[in-house]
């Protein structure tokens, strides 16, 4: 005991101190370029990656970038010195560290990367650090399954993405992003807009968690809560975010993007509002609010007006800040009382003042109150939806619902648990928690009241900068301003109050009615563990088919696999080219087709394997043969050697087998022998007919000689050019030479006994 409670006061020793100074620093370093930004600059960085795909690791640093890379280092070092504490003395926490650290560089290579490929390298390592993340514990089966589903569905959008982007990089003959953005007008009219465009949704809706693909976002609650609080409140989630802001100026402006994000956005945003006031876990009801902010800034992305996209850059800042305020301070009632649930917490304002004041200023900027940001983030809403391009009531009365019932579970998450009477007693006597673990619920919620206060400390430092890269640098931000006059945006801001103080005093009710709607409603998490079973199921067959153990079976599978693609191939593109006759054919060519011929034949009419062993090897001797007449004495005598020594092991194996059954008629062997042929051989005549393309040629032919002093083309590419391929197939053959040569000699060795 004595030990455990020295190791908890300690932390976890340098583990626990370098996370911190890692973050800390890149947070500083960001920092320090806000005055270059905020006066319209753009730093480049650029080194060669993979120069022969055209691919650099380029990295650029503008207002958008900015924000999320302050946002990400800022929230991380006050997440990681959390962590610290709330985790003390926990025997993985070099491992939990380690995943954490991984996770915020990741997040920083993608929000900082001007390469489409070295985006999604990176967009794939936040999708493996956070199923490690979910996962932490994974001695628990609810980690395990939320990890898995997280995992699933965001690397299945992550290959759609992917594909998206190659579609993009050859519609805009880049890969580099700043070059893309340039081009947006020839890429919204290429043929490739619409498909590109579908992709990437699907890539950022599943990151980002807008409905359908919602689900696994409150599943992924099973975290330890400072992976909640970093992970799905201010990074990962916003991952979709932000490549949806950041490719908006090559993407939007047309009616499918506006519907789509617009639509998408303001379903995921009442949805989850709905939801939130529904949860009693006071973690799965952030989860849901998190769910709605997503929505939101997905709605705002879909419209190009300036008070939208300014409210967009407000709101994305704004969240950041009050959210992860408030799962740590979720996280601080948990550690002090051992419990989450919202009707039995009640009473901690006295024995948890510190945590109760910032719950309380976070709410307040989530509720939208003035002075804090929150209040201006709503104004700016309000105004952003009512200069939408279409359907402006429609979005200003979603957005209007989603607010009052943000209000509402503000008033549940920050209000009930720290000043209504007790409902019982708790799990544990609760008490303050220490400082490492306040730091970071009081930095953020009182940055929301200082820049409500002061909007323009955010006005040119990022909001500008952000807007301008969205609109171009003529284009002007709209003023944050706590007051901006009597307009409807305020009085939509006063019908929120109403009508959220309204659902906050008849929400025990409402949470009733939405619990029976719930369980009597099929939802997508509903049926995931039938979705997983029917996969295990489907895998299970699939194997069982194509991993019968029987040999022939598996060279049938691939041999049809190989007709399918080849023919289908040629089929599909029509690139059958028959040659004009066979006058060039002399009788020596003709002589070797009919000795090839004959010995495939051989081998498959013969009963002895010996014969059929024979008949093969005559087949690689007339291919062999080929060579040489065409040319190449040394690829005929590898052939031959080859043939040899497999003619010569197979036959001393196959004498210690019995003769071969009754020839059994096998219509299918050979329909697919003589389909395998026949789509081989329609592809070398096409290549041949057509046009050769001696580039390659031309290389070899000009650099043997003077590189590599070799006046044999075909030995000089083996022993210089490919010289690690070569070495790679003399290994094979000479591993598959002494395994020849254990087996014969283990087999004679038992034959004498």
């Amino acid at each position: 005991m004595g030990q455990a409670g020295r190791t908890t006061r300690a932390g976890n020793g340098i583990a626990g101190r370098l996370p911190v100074a890692l973050a800390g620093a890149l947070f500083a370093v960001f920092a320090a370029l806000i005055p270059q930004i905020a006066e319209g600059h753009i730093l480049m960085l650029a080194l060669d990656w993979v120069p022969a795909l055209g691919i650099s690791l380029s990295l650029r640093i503008d207002g958008l970038s900015l924000t999320f890379a302050l946002l990400i280092s800022g929230i991380g070092t006050l997440v990681l010195l959390y962590s610290n504490s709330y985790l003390a003395g926990h025997p993985h926490y070099p491992r939990f560290a380690l995943f954490l650290t991984a996770f915020l560089l990741s997040m920083l290579g993608l929000v900082l990367a001007d390469d489409l490929i070295v985006l999604f390298v990176f967009w794939e390592l936040t999708t493996v650090t956070s199923y490690l993340l979910i996962g932490f514990s994974h001695e628990n089966a609810t980690s395990r399954r939320a990890a898995l589903q997280a995992l699933f569905v965001t690397g299945a959008g992550g290959l759609a993405f992917l594909a998206g982007l190659i579609l993009l990089g050859a519609a805009a003959g880049t890969f580099e992003i700043s070059a893309i953005l340039a081009r947006g007008e020839a890429i919204r009219g290429h043929a490739l807009y619409l498909p590109i465009l579908g992709l990437i949704l699907a890539g950022a809706f599943t990151k980002s968690a807008q409905v359908p693909f919602h689900f696994w976002l409150p599943n992924a609650m099973a975290a330890p809560t400072p992976v909640s609080a970093f992970l799905h409140s201010a990074t990962m989630v916003k991952a979709g975010i932000y490549l949806l802001a950041r490719l908006h100026p090559a993407l939007s402006g047309t009616g499918t993007w506006l519907w789509a994000l617009t639509i998408a956005g303001a379903a995921t945003a009442v949805f989850a509002s709905v939801m939130a006031l529904r949860q009693t876990d006071l973690k799965l009801a952030l989860a849901y609010t998190t769910l709605m902010a997503l929505g939101t800034l997905t709605l705002f992305l879909g419209q190009s007006s300036a008070y939208a996209l300014t409210a967009f850059v407000t709101f994305l800042i704004v969240h950041s800040l009050y959210k992860a305020a408030l799962f740590l301070v979720v996280g601080c009632v948990d550690h002090a009382t051992g419990t989450r649930e919202a009707e039995v917490l009640g009473g901690l304002g006295r024995a948890m003042p510190v945590t109760a004041l910032a719950a309380a200023v976070a709410a307040m900027s989530m509720a939208g109150f003035p002075p804090f940001l929150g209040f201006i983030g709503k104004e700016l809403k309000y105004a952003g939806a009512l200069a939408v391009a279409s359907e402006p009531a429609l979005v200003a009365g979603a957005v209007l619902l989603a607010n009052a019932l943000m209000l509402a579970v503000a008033g549940v998450v920050a209000f009930r648990p720290f000043w209504r009477p007790a409902a019982g007693a708790l799990p544990r006597t609760p008490h303050e928690a220490p400082w490492p673990m306040l730091a970071g619920p009081v930095v953020l919620a009182a940055l929301g009241a200082v820049f409500g206060l002061a909007p323009g400390l955010l006005q040119g430092a990022l909001v500008d900068p952000v807007v301008e890269g969205f609109l171009g640098t003529e284009a002007e931000a709209k003023q944050l301003a706590l007051w901006a006059g009597v307009n409807l945006p305020l009085i939509l801001s006063l019908a929120t109050f109403v009508l959220g103080l309204a659902l906050y005093a008849a929400h025990r009710p409402l949470r009733a009615a939405l619990i029976r709607l719930d369980a009597a409603t099929p939802g997508m998490d509903a049926g995931w563990d039938g979705f997983i079973d029917a996969l295990r199921a489907l895998a299970a067959w699939q194997t069982g088919l194509l991993q019968s153990g029987v040999l022939r079976r598996y060279l049938f599978i691939t041999f049809a696999t190989v007709l399918l693609g080849l023919g289908g191939t040629i089929v599909a593109r029509g690139v059958w080219a028959a040659p004009e006759g066979l006058a060039g054919v002399s009788w020596k060519q003709a002589a070797l087709v009919a000795l090839i011929l004959a010995g495939a034949a051989l081998a498959v009419i013969t009963r002895s394997r010996i014969a059929a062993v024979a008949g093969l090897g005559v087949t690689g001797i007339g291919v062999a043969l080929v060579f040489i007449v065409f040319g190449a004495p040394d690829v005929a005598i590898t052939q031959l050697l080859v043939e040899t020594l497999v003619v010569v092991l197979v036959a001393v194996a196959m004498l210690r087998l019995p003769r071969l059954g009754p020839r059994r008629r096998r219509p299918a062997d050979a329909a697919l022998a003589i389909g395998v042929g026949a789509a081989v051989s329609a592809t070398l005549l096409a290549v041949l007919l057509a046009p050769l393309d001696r580039r390659v040629t031309a290389f070899f032919e000009a650099t043997s000689w003077p590189e590599a002093h070799g006046r044999n083309i075909v030995n000089v590419i083996l022993v210089d050019f490919r010289a690690l391929d070569t070495f790679g197939e003399i290994a094979v053959v000479l591993i598959a030479a002494l395994s020849a040569y254990a087996l014969l000699r283990g087999t004679a060795g038992r034959g004498e006994k």
